[in-house]
């Protein structure tokens, strides 16, 4: 009996796990984690901008739809609204254009203006970006800001 009772502690012992062991999986996963965290941060920015670059394009691509089907591109205070709503004395309108309008990543809506500063005959369409504010490097643009 002496002997079955033996057994039974050591492989009790055997199976569980001591302090030390679970202290040491903690340690490794808080290195883990103080590794992956910072170099995961950063890709929601990333993320965001690329979602804004990728916006951009397809307001450009349903606003050259519209261009192609009016004969130019929507103006006046409806701006990209005409690419949902059909604007009043417009011919050939076939839209809509857009299922609705996309705002950026941060919450803002899609900056148009037609005939564009930096595109003097085309469109200008642009995000404020990350700091909200209008003007300054992380604006996301259809244009090369850096030139």
């Amino acid at each position: 009996m002496k002997s079955n009772l033996h057994r039974f502690n050591r492989r009790r012992r055997q199976q569980a796990f001591t302090l030390v062991e679970m202290l040491l999986v903690l340690v490794i996963l808080a290195v883990l984690a103080a590794i992956v965290i910072p170099k995961m941060s950063g890709r929601s920015q990333q993320a965001k901008i690329t979602a804004a670059k990728a916006d951009i394009s397809g307001i450009e691509m349903a606003l050259d739809s519209f261009e192609v089907d009016t004969g130019g591109y929507p103006a006046g205070s409806n701006g990209l609204n005409s690419l949902i709503d059909e604007p009043t004395g417009a011919q050939n309108w076939r839209g809509p254009y857009l299922k609705k309008m996309p705002v950026d990543p941060w919450g803002n809506s899609y900056i148009y203006s037609y005939p564009g500063k930096n595109n003097p005959k085309g469109i200008d369409l642009s995000s404020m970006g990350p700091d909200l504010h209008t003007g300054g490097d992380d604006d996301i643009t259809n244009w090369d800001a850096k030139k």
